[in-house]
């Protein structure tokens, strides 16, 4: 599979998970598949154990998916979670093996002001 296929498919789960749509959202994921969040230093061995998280995830949030890249077996993306007015930046790296997603780390962050010191030497977005 090549970069665009992978592309594709991270595009597809993004889908699916905003659709709750566990079953088909699995089938992406590949046999041995690992997911990471460093944050909380939780790993997730296995699809089903990924899957059951999602499902039981109490008030699971809204995703708005940004910019995605491709290279190679490694697509990133970026999206904004909110979790019933609670805002969360995240990316997330998917490596991918035989056209499934092999291992996904997740990195979160909620929005901040930005201190004024700093104001002369940027724009705000």
């Amino acid at each position: 599979m090549g970069e665009q296929e992978n592309r594709s498919v991270v595009e597809q789960l993004w889908r699916l998970m905003e659709k709750q749509d566990w079953q088909a959202a699995g089938a992406l994921l590949h046999d041995d598949f690992v997911q990471e969040w460093p944050q909380s230093g939780e790993r997730i061995r296995g699809r089903e154990n990924c899957m059951a998280i999602n499902q039981n995830y109490p008030g699971f949030p809204t995703q708005t998916v940004g910019r995605i890249l491709a290279g190679g077996d490694l697509v990133t993306s970026e999206v904004r979670l909110d979790y019933g007015g609670h805002l969360y930046h995240g990316v997330s790296i998917f490596e991918f093996r035989d056209g499934k997603v092999l291992k996904e780390t997740d990195f979160f962050a909620q929005p901040f002001d930005a201190p004024g010191w700093r104001a002369q030497w940027v724009e705000r977005m």
